[in-house]
């Protein structure tokens, strides 16, 4: 395994893995806080550091089906939340948002 590199935040809110604290993404990043995942209340951040992403999968939420990829720590490997993949073409998309898990 190579060099693992950890990207520091600037910012008086910061949001830390709740296992490593490790820096994750600044309120600054927030999207919306009235999210809710099915593991109960979660935030959806425009940008999140630190993080390694899963394989893409389709997933089937309240608002129908999306192409998913999950996230975690890079530093501890914790399972953070997921992110969403535009277009269901996991290999060529872009990422539209990424949601972490409070």
């Amino acid at each position: 395994m190579g060099r693992l590199f950890i990207e520091s935040i600037s910012s008086t809110m910061v949001y830390k893995c709740k296992c490593c604290r490790v820096d994750l993404t600044s309120s600054g990043q927030i999207i919306d806080k009235n999210f809710q995942s099915k593991s109960g209340k979660a935030y959806l951040f425009n940008k999140v550091v630190n993080i390694t992403l899963g394989s893409c999968e389709d997933r089937s939420f309240v608002t129908g089906l999306h192409t998913v990829s999950d996230i975690h720590c890079s530093s501890c490997h914790q399972l953070l939340g997921w992110k969403y993949v535009s277009e269901g073409l996991c290999g060529q998309s872009e990422i539209q948002r990424r949601e972490v898990h409070s």
